[in-house]
């Protein structure tokens, strides 16, 4: 009402997190008693009542003027002047991270209790999925950055134990220890980057570290080797970015995300969709006050996102398995975001998480359908045909296809082509990063196109290859359960495609209607001024903000936006991926296998991977056992052998050499006594002659 100040209230951010947490203890550790339909049920309401306590905290704070909330609610350890809290940060950064996070895990859920139906691990699974969207919601509420690394550790953990929930396959087992170990490859950057705030701030509380950071790091340096300075801010940053390296699969630590298609389906699109892989982003994001001083990390950050948008997206361009394709889109898209930090667009950063959230949720449980319907077969080759097997789950398909590639007003539209803008415009910062970083974008609007409807051709037209294999009996098509063969597909069952229908709505319409309120400080139309969305939640430096330029530039509402769109590069890179896709997969179905023949090494390459895989399991972790091999060798050959056991073995033989001379007879002395006179005779005449 006005006139009356309205107040986040803590009991209920409680109930938000909690609620989770309480639906995975029930499904976790009674699932027997409550049976099945008991697990779904109570982990389901538990992630409503988070996801309607969520929009509600959006609504309080957009439309009530609510002031954000900054309190802590549980004091952890004090330990003299240090002290660690669990509280809550709540500002409409956090707010929007709650609600896609919820919704999105709440169709999931949805979802799951179609595609997990026959799995005897079904209630362990539900309770797996509500404990990883508890971890997030951890991690995104947190105002300290000991919570989040305490949701950061969380969501690494009970992914690792979803990746590898059919834990009988052995290649479930390798995806989900790689991607752990991956991850704490990340992470140990991100602690170091912690404990550098905690020393050079003497806290771990946002609020404080942000309002301090430039007073605390201007000026100040480190050597980091002999002669090497670095400045604190730079040191701290590239720390922090190196856990989001690894939480959102970027070059190089991006190895263990395709692997995780080893999980089953819904926690594909839970992990790619709205939670762990956008850990990385959003913290960027929340940091950005710590960020903007250090050009040299931005930079950084800039290549790394640049690299991974066009190169991880040409691998996926090779791949035959349907959920392997969205998860190297993913990859791909991740790099996208990452780009627009470093050119200090972090507000069009989670606006693509955001629109991104919603789209390749759909593409993924999208794909999960197609699965269901084709008895567990993944390989697109052995597809074709389905759009008439599957309407709903075609449709929808198209739909997130269309919003993925950036098809003007559609939702992935206003936010991927904002961040191209944006590349382009901090190019001119970048130097030759920045040029490299815009021209990654912008090719892989093209690369992004042609595995899209790559995948769309050879998932939904032309001849039903599934008929020729339906009679295979030499272990093709099988997935995630574990079955073979194909017969007759058919559509999902309703809690399958009711998710599916649902993200479309977003997918299509979201970003007509957010954009200018969110990106540009617009109303929805664009046409009267508002306060910027993220105002409070992400600063950037005046001279850094290429948002302003871009609204002084193009912004004149979500139709011109649009319509400029049509003209853009970007688009015409996508018709031609389009258009090749459709000449490849759709009129000349023979030509790929031509192709592939006359580009056998490139294509190689991107089936390889460009090696990275080899890399890290023979490079680092294979030279990793060999170097224990050989320590192991050292150990027991040298430092047992010689030095420990070689010693016990001397003083042996001594002893047995002195023990052979005290016989206890006395002839023997007797005789020792004469032998021992006659050298001394023998030396005393030889010095007297």
């Amino acid at each position: 009402m006005p006139g009356m100040e309205v107040a986040i209230s803590k009991t209920m951010l409680l109930a938000i997190v909690l609620a989770p947490l309480l639906g995975a203890i029930v499904a976790g550790f009674f699932g027997r008693q409550v049976g099945r339909a008991g697990s779904h049920v109570v982990t389901i309401l538990g992630v409503a009542v988070s996801c309607a306590l969520s929009s509600y905290v959006l609504y309080q704070l957009v439309v009530q003027g609510a002031a954000p909330f900054n309190q802590n609610v549980y004091t952890f350890f004090e330990v003299g002047q240090y002290s660690a809290h669990v509280g809550f940060m709540i500002d409409k950064l956090t707010a929007m991270m709650m609600v896609v996070v919820t919704f999105v895990s709440l169709l999931v859920h949805v979802y799951t209790i179609g595609y997990m139906a026959e799995d005897p691990g079904y209630q362990r699974f539900f309770s797996y999925i509500s404990l990883f969207t508890f971890s997030m919601l951890m991690l995104v509420m947190s105002n300290n950055f000991l919570q989040l690394f305490f949701g950061w550790e969380a969501v690494g953990l009970v992914s690792y134990l979803l990746i590898g929930f059919w834990f009988k396959r052995p290649t479930a087992v390798f995806a989900n220890l790689k991607a752990f170990l991956v991850n704490r490859v990340g992470d140990f950057g991100f602690l170091l980057g912690i404990a550098a705030v905690l020393w050079y701030f003497e806290t771990l509380d946002y609020a404080t570290v942000f309002a301090n950071a430039g007073d605390v790091l201007e000026g100040r340096v480190i050597e980091v080797f002999a002669g090497h300075e670095w400045s604190v801010a730079t040191m701290i940053c590239i720390c922090l970015f190196i856990g989001a390296m690894g939480k959102s699969a970027q070059v190089p630590l991006h190895v263990w995300l395709p692997d995780s298609m080893e999980g089953p389906t819904p926690i594909s699109a839970l992990i790619h969709a709205a939670t762990m892989v956008t850990a990385g982003i959003f913290m960027v994001a929340r940091m950005s006050p710590v960020f903007e001083l250090s050009v040299t990390a931005l930079n950084f950050v800039l290549f790394i996102g640049a690299t991974t948008a066009f190169f991880t997206g040409l691998i996926g361009m090779v791949q035959n398995d349907i959920k392997r394709v969205v998860a190297y889109s993913t990859l791909s898209q991740l790099g996208y975001m990452t780009v627009a930090l470093g050119v200090s667009a972090y507000s069009a950063a989670v606006y693509h998480l955001m629109t991104h959230a919603f789209f390749k949720a759909l593409l993924f449980l999208a794909a999960g359908s197609v699965i269901i319907g084709m008895h567990h077969e993944q390989d697109m080759r052995r597809m074709g045909g389905l759009r008439k097997y599957m309407p709903i789950t075609f449709w929808t398909s198209v739909i997130g296809t269309l919003a993925l590639i950036g098809t003007p007003f559609f939702s992935g539209f206003y936010s991927k082509d904002t961040i191209i803008e944006a590349a382009k415009l901090g190019a001119e910062r970048g130097g030759w990063i920045g040029s490299y970083a815009y021209w990654a974008v912008l090719l892989g609007a093209f690369v992004t196109s042609f595995y899209s409807f790559r995948l769309l051709y050879m998932t939904y037209f032309g001849k039903e290859r599934f008929r020729e294999v339906a009679h295979d009996d030499h272990g093709h098509g099988h997935d995630d359960h574990g079955h073979h063969g194909v017969h007759e597909p058919h559509e999902s069952p309703w809690v399958v495609t009711l998710p599916l229908i649902l993200l479309a709505i977003p997918s299509i319409a979201v970003g007509f209607f957010t954009v200018g309120p969110m990106l540009f400080g617009t109303d929805v139309g664009g046409h009267h001024e508002a306060t910027p969305f993220f105002a409070g939640a992400i600063e950037v430096l005046a001279q850094h903000d290429v948002m302003v330029q871009l609204k002084e530039a193009l912004w004149h509402g979500p139709v011109a936006f649009a319509l400029h769109g049509f003209m853009a590069p970007a688009f015409w890179l996508v018709l031609a991926g389009f258009a090749l896709a459709t000449v490849m997969y759709l009129w000349k179905p023979e030509l790929p296998a031509k192709v592939a023949h006359a580009l056998r090494l490139p294509i190689r390459v991107l089936e390889n991977k460009y090696g990275m895989d080899d890399l890290w399991i023979k490079g680092f972790a294979g030279g990793s056992l060999l170097l224990g091999k050989g320590s192991r060798e050292v150990d027991s050959r040298l430092i047992d052998g010689v030095f420990v056991n070689g010693a016990a073995k001397l003083v042996d033989f001594a002893a047995g050499v002195v023990r052979r001379l005290q016989t206890g007879y006395l002839y023997h002395y007797a005789f020792a006594m004469i032998v021992g006179l006659i050298v001394l005779l023998a030396v005393l005449i030889r010095h007297w002659t």
